[in-house]
């Protein structure tokens, strides 16, 4: 496991305290945190379009559709003709996220889904697997008969998204394929708002089955939302499922205004940690913010200054580590936000999958922390219980870091990790 940010060796395993750490202790011996996911495996294509061109198959720019095998092919083979072809990705909410994260941490992740039973050479099951991360577990997909998904990212000039979604066999994992060990060990389970489309497909009922393992076993269940049009579909059914299982919810802006009614990200981030412990949300050109809970033992001033927006003094408790309201005795939320990474890339010529980045350096923190705990038990890092490593000053640092590496590129996936040299990252939760 590789920790987040650029950080001080002491600052890991401290020795100055007599008994902290075994003396047969074996520092080469591996930890076994891991993020297990639940995606539908598709592959992005990234078409170049007018608002024309989305009028004429009637998509909502900024939204997402289903769109049938025929008209798919037919759009594939039209931007094939007229060279309008950007890229094609390994594609998918949780799968971008794992990719990342494995990518951030150096360590394994756990995606599991259906792909296709016959992969041949050039195929779009064959370019999804070559766009992982060899650390992302494969092992566990379920080969199933028919093709892989497919995700068209139509790109208009303002640099605005639409998808179009073609389904392929990507509903086709069933609940008997699960390995809930892999589950019920996991640091967290990942699953996302898609995966609620259809409440009939087979992936809806073992996402189920797996957020029931994960509930059982005290495994964080973070929910990332699709779009607002499907949270707006689906509102009630998704609110009722975070009340009951969520731990950390992530969303952009339009998602949250769908969610929680307020146009105000600090206010959306508010009202939803009365059903979660964690919030993310990603407001484009305007950064992202952190809200969760700490307790009031454990919170700790920003040493940088105050600012009140829609709430007063709103970072107050930024420096302090994220934890569960059931952890706490005197739960006190706590909010972070920062602007884009060096004001943002002077250009952005597209915008997927840069929520998915903020929430694998979220999803990094937190198994860091886990691991952690495994490997040092008696670190005074671990005097209570944490949900993250890092304070969420620090994480919305790191994530806003990472957001901006995916932005300055056409993928939706890290190619490589931060860059060594990062100083952004060099201050610690210690240091403070």
């Amino acid at each position: 496991m590789r920790f987040p940010g650029k950080r001080k060796s002491k600052h890991y395993f401290p020795v100055k305290e007599r008994g902290r750490i075994p003396l047969d202790f074996d520092f080469n011996r591996l930890g076994s945190s891991y993020i297990v996911g639940i995606d539908q495996p598709l592959v992005d294509v990234e078409i170049n379009v007018t608002e024309e061109f989305l009028a004429k198959y009637n998509l909502q720019k900024g939204q997402s559709f289903l769109l049938p095998d025929q008209v798919a092919d037919e759009i594939y083979e039209h931007a094939q003709k007229n060279n309008l072809i950007v890229g094609q990705f390994a594609g998918g909410a949780v799968g971008n996220t794992l990719h990342n994260y494995s990518v951030l941490s150096e360590d394994r992740s756990v995606l599991l889904g259906s792909i296709s039973k016959n992969i041949t050479v050039g195929d779009y099951a064959f370019k999804y697997i070559c766009n992982t991360s060899t650390k992302v577990d494969l092992n566990y997909l379920q080969p199933v008969e028919g093709s892989l998904g497919r995700a068209f990212c139509f790109v208009t000039p303002d640099g605005e998204r639409s998808f179009g979604i073609s389904k392929g066999s990507v509903n086709d994992f069933c609940p008997d394929f699960l390995p809930e060990d892999i589950v019920a060990k996991a640091s967290a389970l990942l699953l996302t708002a898609f995966l609620f489309r259809d409440e009939e497909e087979q992936i809806y009922q073992a996402a189920m089955k797996a957020a029931d393992i994960a509930k059982k076993n005290n495994i964080p269940v973070v929910l990332t939302l699709g779009t607002s049009s499907l949270v707006e579909a689906k509102h009630e059914r998704l609110l009722d499922f975070v009340n009951e299982n969520v731990t950390i919810l992530a969303m952009n802006e339009l998602e949250a205004k769908a969610f929680t009614g307020h146009d105000d990200p600090l206010l959306a981030g508010q009202w939803a940690l009365d059903y979660v412990d964690v919030v993310l949300i990603t407001e484009g050109e305007r950064g992202l913010y952190l809200a969760a809970y700490v307790d009031e033992a454990a919170a700790r001033l920003t040493k940088d200054a105050l600012h009140s927006k829609s709430i007063a003094e709103y970072n107050k408790y930024e420096y302090s580590r994220a934890m569960k309201k059931s952890w706490c005795q005197h739960p006190v939320k706590i909010y972070s936000h920062i602007n884009p990474y060096l004001g943002g890339p002077g250009r952005i010529t597209n915008t997927n999958g840069a929520g998915d980045a903020a929430l694998s350096a979220l999803l990094h923190d937190i198994a860091s922390n886990c691991y952690h705990r495994e490997m040092v038990p008696n670190s005074p890092k671990h005097d209570r219980n944490f949900l993250t490593y890092s304070s969420i000053s620090q994480i919305c640092k790191y994530a806003n870091r990472v957001s901006y590496e995916v932005l300055i590129q056409n993928s939706p996936r890290l190619s490589r990790g931060l860059p060594a040299h990062e100083d952004s990252l060099e201050e610690t939760y210690w240091e403070r």
